[in-house]
């Protein structure tokens, strides 16, 4: 199959419009303690769905698990655990630098971190990348989605400001700059790890090619492996809490430990926790059939991921009304955020495409 990279961008975009999405059935869950949703939404994200698209698109599954070097699945699951860290640490984040500002920052560092450490450590960054016309547009375009993550940033740390200031005369003061930027660190390192676990998995990519799976399809046992990783780690911090808190009633509508927990509509909240989990899980989905059409540099589809992500959370927010407040500098300045990050999703398509035909 000769790579598509420009089909590869719009597989990116609409894995970024579920990863924005998969959130807001959350919202209308009732009765439930975050880490009951989370892990029932989680159940569908890292296990049911995951198996189950893999099971339908792709051949073999069982045997070409089998058949892959338990290194190689040992590696792929040890950075999917290691994403898990990365992805409760973001709501740390969210804390100390407020949500825009927090996002922006932590997203901009998975971006950076995923895209740029595994040709780094591969010898393709300066063995050949930096060497051709492809290569260098395939950085400028990273360079300028990391400046467009940047300014989002600044427009969502003003909307913040002006959202507290309204009718105050003393500014939003962040909780706690510093620590705020160190967890960011630590958020964003960990969550690129799901970048490595993907890159890992070039083996059990073989195999499946090698047993017939369509090439579109290819890295689908990958994520079997890597977010069997992420549902240990994240299971096991919802487990913790739900014996701290004692809220295992929630699973089956018995009266919750928290009082201010309205009683659960238990057939509705376990259909929007699979509608979310499912969600998610597609923006992987989609992610590793975008990553299949992107030819020799595929490293960029990490960049193309969060660019994609950060753009329709964007959206999100103003049809949430999320940016209610906010004034006209701050709204052209997140129109400007936007257009620089639809923009480098371009330009990185164009450089994959220049790779393909060289």
């Amino acid at each position: 199959m000769v790579p598509n990279p420009l089909l590869g961008v719009v597989f990116h975009w609409i894995g970024g419009l579920a990863s924005a999405s998969f959130y807001v059935p959350y919202r209308s869950v009732k009765g439930w303690s975050w880490e009951i949703f989370w892990l029932v939404g989680g159940f569908f994200s890292w296990i049911i769905a995951p198996w189950l698209f893999a099971a339908l698109r792709t051949h073999d599954l069982l045997l070409v698990l089998s058949q892959t070097p338990p290194a190689t699945l040992g590696e792929c699951y040890l950075f999917g655990a290691l994403w898990g860290f990365g992805g409760l640490t973001f709501g740390l984040t969210m804390r100390y630098l407020g949500i825009s500002l927090g996002t922006a920052v932590a997203l901009g560092l998975t971006a950076a971190f995923g895209t740029l450490i595994p040709p780094l450590v591969s010898g393709q960054l300066f063995g050949s990348l930096i060497h051709t016309t492809g290569g260098i547009v395939i950085l400028l375009g990273v360079a300028t989605a990391l400046f467009g993550i940047w300014i989002v940033g600044i427009a969502g740390h003003n909307k913040e400001i002006e959202q507290t200031q309204k009718g105050e005369d003393t500014p939003l003061k962040i909780t706690n700059f510093r620590k705020g930027i160190l967890v960011a660190i630590f958020s964003g390192i960990m969550s690129a790890c799901f970048a490595y676990g993907l890159d890992a998995g070039d083996p059990i990519r073989r195999l499946t090619l090698e047993h017939g799976t369509d090439p579109l399809s290819q890295g689908l046992p990958v994520l079997v492996v890597v977010l069997l990783g992420g549902f240990t780690t994240n299971a096991l911090w919802c487990l913790l809490l739900i014996l701290k808190n004692r809220t295992a009633r929630d699973f089956v509508g018995g009266a919750s430990a928290d009082a201010s927990l309205v009683a659960a509509p238990l057939t509705r909240n376990y259909l929007l926790c699979a509608l979310g989990g499912t969600a998610w899980y597609f923006q992987f989905f989609f992610y590793t059939m975008g990553e299949s059409q992107m030819g020799r540099y595929a490293f960029s589809s990490w960049t193309l991921h969060m660019a994609s992500i950060i753009i329709f959370a964007t959206f999100w927010g103003l049809a949430l009304r999320e940016w209610r407040g906010a004034s006209r500098r701050s709204l052209t300045l997140l129109t400007l955020g936007l257009a620089v990050l639809v923009g480098s999703t371009v330009v990185i398509g164009l450089g994959n495409a220049l790779a393909a035909h060289h």
